[in-house]
């Protein structure tokens, strides 16, 4: 092997190594334009590096190194294979993506002879080799603007009307490449075929607009070409031009009668296009054209719609001048406003409002521009609304915008809000309430829920009640064992002995929720928990039946469930092994009380358990049950705030479970 081949094949096995760790960002990359049931699959993603080099060094040793690949100019909008009269295929560049900018002009290649590979049934790879394909000299010729030798071939007697595979003929050729003279040529020798349309329907004056080539377009309709033949999409020249943003197409398409209210099939008309684009010299156009201000597309949305939705104001502005409704809804009765709030168009908000747009119109789901304003927490766009919106319309809503911004952490709306005289007693309404599994109704819920303590303390300072929910939010602070909010709530006022009225405990809810962190545990019974309920056992020193799961989890009908003792609690496999400690941190808020027979047998379960048991066991000793009784005395209120009650402070010590020698 001479060096020179050498070097071409280290530079081949290179390329291929270096594509096959590339795969997998190419594939990334397709995802976006893949359709289903199309996928696309990288040729080098599930192989080896070994298994690269060795299908680098095959190719190198099968390739003839000095061959080239030829190229040629061919429509980017199609593919060219396209039968000849010698039998040979001829083989066209990919298709041109449809957001390709109009007046491109490259010339592609033709897809290269490939060689791919599969695998045997040992697992190495051999070659598959494609057929050669050639060039179309057709769209050469075209391509290259050589009038002369296209007379050549009319001369010579070659049909040139014809169409290929794809539905092309070299009229659209000529469109597509910007070659007036050859389009002249064939228009003279092939009149007919002016509106000729391709497989995907485009005919030449279409594929012109798409590319921006006026000449072309001027050629096509003097011609006699029709302005409105659509395409698949439904799409006609007008509206391309518009969605190009090609002034001069637009204006030349309307001088020749183009019907400027065309919808396409997605009932977006050109004005449409104009609008979301914000070209205003377009807009004129065709408004004086005779284009409908208020067209709507399948969704029920008028150019002002889209132009409020996608930020365009100065389409905006002189859609209304054009007297164009501020306050046209779509189907989902979601209006302009609605949705410039949505997408945080602050300008647009503003101007929508000094024209008097109705802040008060709502969606669907029954939500007013304030709901959303509050939901994406733009605080400019709500302090616009707040003036113009209607609390009693909000109110009727059955949701507050206080909602909204606690569920999203909108810490500086929610106290816009507030100052504005939005109530933070607020509930949702029972059909909202009812979207949510836990089937929470206040505002401050959905701080706990969030675990935003900021929100919290700002919503049970101005007066919050933590005590409306059906799950108190205390035990939702709890599971998340955010010590601040649970302070912030016990501090308010909220239930230290809350329950669960869907799964209903002998004993506190939140005991049961504090059971595997003894630290949080212990700051609920300072706080004032019940501990004597964890040990009310019904069975007492009888032995306990065993628990038997219904496989179907069928309730019977209108029958209340049986309330979960502390002794069942404790026997499930995720905190059984903590019984010991959990038992021995109640027992210093309770006094002379019984263990069940469960509770007993966890208790001998482990030998340094045996001192837990022994504590249990009456008389418990005159200063504990002492201490008790002076804390039940004093309340849970009181508890709260015993370093400022006007004791002695080894008295607030003994009483907090801080004084190690209990006053002895």
């Amino acid at each position: 092997m001479t060096l020179s081949c050498i070097l071409i094949l280290i530079e081949t096995v290179m390329e291929t190594v270096n594509c096959g760790r590339m795969a997998a960002e190419v594939t990334s990359s397709r995802e976006s334009r893949r359709i289903f049931g199309q996928e696309e699959y990288s040729l080098y993603s599930s192989l080896t590096e070994d298994e690269l080099i060795q299908m680098a060094v095959e190719q190198s040793l099968a390739t003839n190194p000095s061959s080239s690949s030829s190229s040629s100019g061919q429509p980017l909008s199609r593919s060219r294979a396209q039968p000849q009269a010698n039998g040979k295929v001829v083989q066209s560049a990919a298709p041109c993506p449809k957001n390709m900018s109009p007046g491109t002009n490259s010339a592609p290649t033709a897809n290269p002879p490939r060689t791919t590979y599969s695998r045997r049934y040992d697992g190495r790879l051999f070659r598959m080799s494609k057929p050669v394909v050639e060039l179309d000299p057709v769209a050469a010729v075209i391509s290259n603007g050589d009038e002369q030798t296209l007379i050549n071939m009319m001369k010579a007697g070659r049909v040139l009307s014809l169409p290929n595979a794809d539905g092309w003929i070299p009229l659209h050729d000529a469109a597509f490449y910007n070659k007036p003279g050859c389009l002249k040529l064939l228009l003279k020798a092939y009149p007919g075929t002016v509106d000729c349309r391709t497989l995907a329907e485009e005919t030449a004056l279409y594929i012109a607009t798409c590319k921006g080539h006026l000449e072309c377009m001027a050629c096509l309709l003097e011609a006699g070409a029709e302005c409105d033949i659509t395409s698949k999409e439904k799409e006609t020249a007008l509206y391309k031009a518009s969605e190009h943003k090609n002034v001069e197409a637009v204006k030349l398409l309307i001088n020749h009668k183009a019907d400027v209210n065309h919808r396409c099939n997605r009932g977006w008309t050109a004005l449409h296009e104009a609008a979301v684009r914000n070209d205003l010299d377009i807009i004129e156009a065709l408004f004086k054209a005779g284009a409908k201000i208020e067209a709507s597309n399948v969704y029920g949305l008028t150019p002002l719609f889209v132009a409020a939705q996608s930020g365009q104001l100065e389409a905006l502005r002189f859609l209304t001048k054009c007297g164009a409704s501020v306050n046209t809804q779509a189907s989902d009765n979601a209006s302009a406003l609605y949705e410039a709030c949505k997408n945080e168009h602050e300008d647009i908000v503003e101007f929508l409002l000094s024209q008097n747009a109705d802040a008060n119109k709502g969606s669907k789901d029954g939500w007013l521009p304030l709901h959303i304003a509050a939901a994406r927490g733009n605080i400019e766009i709500v302090q616009l609304l707040l003036p113009v919106t209607s609390k009693v319309r909000v109110r009727r809503s059955g949701i507050s915008p206080l909602h909204l911004a606690a569920q999203h952490n909108r810490n500086d709306v929610i106290e816009e809000l507030m100052e504005a005289g939005y109530s933070i007693h607020a509930l949702l309404s029972p059909e909202r309430s009812r979207l949510f599994e836990d089937k929470r109704t206040s505002v401050l819920y959905f701080t706990v829920y969030n675990n935003n303590v900021e929100a919290t303390e700002m919503l049970l300072k101005a007066g919050a009640n933590p005590n409306v929910d059906l799950i108190n939010p205390l035990l939702i602070s709890i599971r998340h064992g955010s010590i601040k909010n649970i302070q912030l709530l016990i501090e308010h006022g909220a239930n230290i002995n809350a329950y669960i009225p869907t799964h209903p405990t002998s004993f506190p809810a939140t005991i049961m929720f504090a059971m595997k962190y003894l630290s949080l545990l212990k700051l609920i019974m300072d706080s004032g928990g019940d501990g004597e309920s964890c040990f009310r056992c019904e069975y007492g020193n009888r032995p306990h039946p065993e628990q038997v799961q219904r496989r179907d989890n069928i309730q019977v009908e209108h029958k209340q469930p049986k309330p979960v003792q502390f002794c069942e609690m404790v026997s499930t496999p995720g905190i059984y092994r903590w019984a010991g400690p959990i038992i021995d941190v109640l027992l210093d808020y309770v006094g002379n009380v019984n263990l069940c027979s469960k509770l007993k047998e966890h208790l001998d379960s482990y030998d340094e358990w045996i001192n837990i048991k022994a504590k249990s066991e009456p008389p418990r000793p005159l200063v504990h049950l002492c201490r008790i009784r002076v804390r039940k005395l004093l309340g849970r209120k009181r508890l709260k705030f015993i370093e400022v009650l006007p004791l002695p402070g080894r008295l607030q010590r003994y009483l907090e479970y801080n004084c190690t020698d209990d006053l002895m």
